[in-house]
């Protein structure tokens, strides 16, 4: 027979499961040392376009230019104005139930 204090307190695997435990916070922390980096290149533009506001100019310029080539080369028309892109289809098909 075994005595009480063997295995007492420990659990079957119990060492993998630590080690995944440790692996998780391993993840985590390098995760959150990546959004802090983010962060911090983030808050060097702002300071930028404070320091230079003509720099600000040419930012909104550049994203006005990125924004209206991706509305070009969708391949799809956009709809115009007062179009509310109905096809003639309705929009939810209604199926009786008895």
């Amino acid at each position: 027979m075994s005595g009480p204090d063997e295995g007492a307190g420990r659990r079957p695997g119990w060492d993998d499961q630590d080690q995944r435990v440790q692996a998780g916070l391993d993840h985590l922390q390098r995760a959150a040392r990546e959004m802090i980096a983010a962060s911090r290149a983030l808050l060097d533009v702002a300071e930028e376009l404070v320091d230079d506001p003509k720099a600000a100019s040419g930012i909104i310029d550049l994203l006005g230019t990125v924004a209206g080539r991706g509305g070009r080369t969708s391949g799809r028309p956009a709809p115009g104005p007062g179009s509310d892109g109905d096809d003639g289809d309705p929009p939810v098909q209604r199926i009786p139930v008895s």
